[in-house]
């Protein structure tokens, strides 16, 4: 059954990273008292990020009762507007090696790309935005975590892109990420092929546990796996 979505993340998949995602998360948490490290944050990427937060200050805040529902809003409105400011004014915000050459060649065939993201819509929106990609006829679909009820690994963000592209078969969707969550997403929808890259967060050895049915080092290679 040949493959009609193909369904991308976007930091440390598609967009390069430079550990800024770690570093606003890092930010942000900081400026309502909480010291993190890198490490602690890194097996967190790829959530919707108000989740993200919300498990994080479990680690931290030995007192419940302090997590509450403003505490989480507060620091991810930080977390966004941090965020925002980054990518508008990044001097050289640009896509990773081989993904727009991919999700060009793709969809020249007919099969339509997605991209989904742990960030909120207006975050997403400022990249695709800022990289064209509209302009360049790369994508067909973005979805924001905050468009859905439930961010990965829950598969809703999939789904609707599913719906969206007039799909019924998983078995003719692909997802590709780079996060521990991208890939419990991908099966979680029953993806055909759900293929991890280790361009970003997590390196091959720490993705193989989570049992992607393919890890690549160049995202290229999506075009072997999905065309053949």
């Amino acid at each position: 059954m040949s493959i009609k979505l193909v369904v991308f993340d976007m930091a440390g998949t598609t967009v390069k990273d430079e550990n800024k995602v770690t570093e606003t998360f890092r930010l942000a948490l900081e400026k309502y008292g909480y010291q993190v490290t890198y490490d602690s944050i890194n097996p967190l990427m790829g959530y919707e990020k108000s989740v993200a937060i919300t498990k994080m200050l479990h680690l931290l805040e030995p007192d419940t009762e302090k997590i509450t529902r403003e505490l989480i809003k507060n620091i991810h409105k930080e977390f966004i507007a941090l965020m925002i400011n980054y990518y508008k004014k990044a001097p050289a915000l640009e896509a990773l090696p081989n993904a727009e050459e991919t999700m060009a060649t793709l969809r020249k065939t007919g099969i339509k790309i997605g991209v989904n993201t742990g960030f909120s819509k207006d975050i997403a929106e400022t990249i695709i935005e800022r990289l064209q990609w509209c302009e360049k006829g790369l994508i067909d679909y973005l979805i924001g975590s905050d468009e859905v009820e439930n961010g990965r690994p829950d598969p809703s963000m999939i789904n609707r892109m599913m719906k969206l592209a007039g799909i019924t078969d998983p078995q003719e969707v692909a997802k590709v990420g780079d996060t521990e969550v991208d890939i419990r997403e991908g099966q979680n929808a029953g993806c055909k092929y759900v293929i991890a890259v280790t361009t970003g967060a997590f390196t091959r050895t720490e993705l193989e546990p989570y049992n992607p049915t393919h890890i690549l080092d160049d995202i290229a290679g999506v075009l072997d796996i999905v065309l053949n």
